[in-house]
């Protein structure tokens, strides 16, 4: 199972940095602030990656995967689950609740989402994240993917929500 997953994110990987580029009207890429053409505030310098932890610390040991990562005007959100006793609401609830922190810790905001990738332990579940979901990112919502889990969702939570916004 996880060596499919793995699978998977090695070929997704190309594919996602491509979909993470802004497009306006006419297919046209928008030039961040920090492009390499010279015609944002960066003046040429390259967009750099930097990883953010939730309360400003680094972890004391190195972690699996970064929480936050930015690169150049792009914010990446890793999964998030809620891993407490509760319903798919109360776990859809704290799992936005996270995200929204996160985005405003680096300057985004829930209106500046493109990508919401939704994990659900069960399909059975879908109604209920949605009542929750549904008005939580502005008048005009990123694209959205839902699945359910194969297995499950690590930790046992019911939801798992990742993201990718601008800042």
């Amino acid at each position: 199972m996880s060596s499919n997953r793995r699978d998977f994110i090695r070929k997704a990987a190309p594919v996602a940095a491509v979909a993470a580029v802004p497009v306006v009207a006419g297919g046209q890429a928008m030039a961040s602030d920090n492009d390499t053409q010279g015609k944002g505030k960066g003046h040429g310098r390259p967009p750099r990656k930097e990883v953010h932890y939730p309360g400003g610390g680094e972890p004391p040991e190195n972690p699996l995967f970064s929480p936050i990562v930015t690169y150049g005007n792009m914010v990446f959100i890793s999964g998030i689950g809620a891993h407490f006793e509760g319903d798919i609401r109360s776990h859809t609830d704290h799992v936005l609740n996270e995200i929204e922190r996160y985005l405003e810790s680096v300057g985004s905001s829930m209106e500046k989402v493109l990508k919401v990738n939704v994990y659900l332990n069960t399909l059975d579940d879908y109604d209920g994240m949605n009542e929750v979901f549904l008005g939580r990112w502005g008048k005009e919502p990123g694209v959205r993917t839902t699945i359910a889990a194969a297995a499950g969702i690590p930790g046992d939570s019911l939801v798992e929500i990742d993201c990718i916004a601008v800042i």
